[in-house]
């Protein structure tokens, strides 16, 4: 049986629907208040709707996907060439039903509500790790101004910084000198709250087999395992390893044109957070690559160290893939084959 397509444009309040009636051809452009939405879709037979990622598509997706339609969500980049014309709802709603239609289209998996938390704490945990930087290079800033240049790293700044306050309290006014030392207080607050955070993804981990299995790879621990498990949703809903490379940004763009193909630099698609992660992974393992890793170390003896690590990062992803869409355990000496070609009798 063949569904009618829906494209779905969402914002705060209202909501604007485009599809075409399969029997008569005639053309719906509906728009919906945001508590008659759902109500709108549970009347009709199941649909195949597309929608835009954007705030809420991901809590849409699951409510419609319980009514029993598929649920289709779009990369904002991948629904603009199909909106025709000047931006609104009703052009947005058509362009989403053209793209969700479109073949070879690479759509957003749709997120249990367990692993968007844990995503929702990545993002948390990253702001403030974003925060505590800037709060400790403001602090730099202002300690240089007066002659004090902290050491290098946290710890060089944990190191020096009370010597660095009692020597300014000789000469400074004491309204500066309390202001400083609340805000190296406010690092310390940042840290614990980070802590905190990293302790409740370690629950979580402690309860995910996936996250457990591809943490036996080298380099790969806390942080990528949780975020690469909560955002690749369901493995199989890739066709292979390379492909959920590809769709991590994590290999090379083409450019070429009469037949002869250049490879440039990675793609850079797809999620930047679990693709740095991975890459942050791919570091650590190349810093302490050994003789009998193979492949690696002839790698790091061809090539620069920042494109080995992309490359081993490359690897990673599709050990993930392989590991979590066979149901695998990681095993260090695995020789990866091509399947055997069937030859006719």
């Amino acid at each position: 049986m063949k569904h009618t397509v829906v494209g779905v444009d969402i914002a705060k309040h209202v909501f604007q629907l485009y599809w075409v009636d399969i029997d008569t051809g005639e053309i719906f452009n509906k728009k919906l208040s945001r508590d008659k939405f759902l109500e709108h879709f549970a009347n009709r037979s199941p649909c195949l709707i597309g929608m835009e990622a954007c705030g809420g598509a991901q809590h849409w997706a699951r409510e419609l996907i319980k009514q029993g339609h598929e649920v289709r969500i779009i990369p904002a980049q991948k629904v603009r060439p199909f909106v025709i014309g000047n931006k609104n709802d009703a052009a947005d709603a058509r362009g989403i039903w053209h793209a969700v239609q479109q073949p070879g289209m690479r759509f957003v998996s749709v997120k249990t509500e367990d692993a968007q938390a844990t995503l929702a704490l990545h993002r948390m945990r990253e702001q403030l790790v974003t925060m505590r930087t800037m709060q400790i290079n403001a602090l730099r800033g202002l300690l240089s101004e007066y002659g004090e240049v902290m050491a290098i790293k946290r710890a060089g700044l944990r190191k020096g910084i009370a010597q660095a306050l009692q020597r300014l309290s000789e000469r400074l006014p004491a309204m500066l000198i309390d202001t400083l030392r609340e805000q190296w207080a406010r690092i310390g607050m940042l840290d614990a709250e980070i802590a905190t955070i990293e302790q409740r993804l370690q629950a979580w981990f402690a309860q995910s087999q996936a996250c457990q299995t591809i943490a036996a790879i080298r380099g790969i621990g806390l942080l990528s395992a949780t975020a690469v498990v909560a955002t690749m949703g369901d493995p199989k809903a890739f066709k292979s390893g390379r492909e959920f490379a590809a769709w991590l940004g994590l290999v090379p763009r083409q450019k070429g044109t009469g037949g002869r193909v250049q490879l440039l630099g990675i793609s850079k698609r797809g999620d930047v957070y679990v693709r740095t992660m991975l890459i942050h992974a791919a570091r650590a393992a190349y810093r302490h690559l050994k003789e009998d890793t193979g492949w690696a170390v002839d790698l790091r003896k061809r090539r620069p160290p920042n494109v080995a690590i992309v490359a081993m990062a490359n690897k990673m992803a599709r050990t993930i893939w392989a590991l979590l869409a066979h149901d695998r355990q990681y095993d260090v000496n695995h020789v990866s084959r091509p399947p055997c070609e069937v030859v006719a009798a």
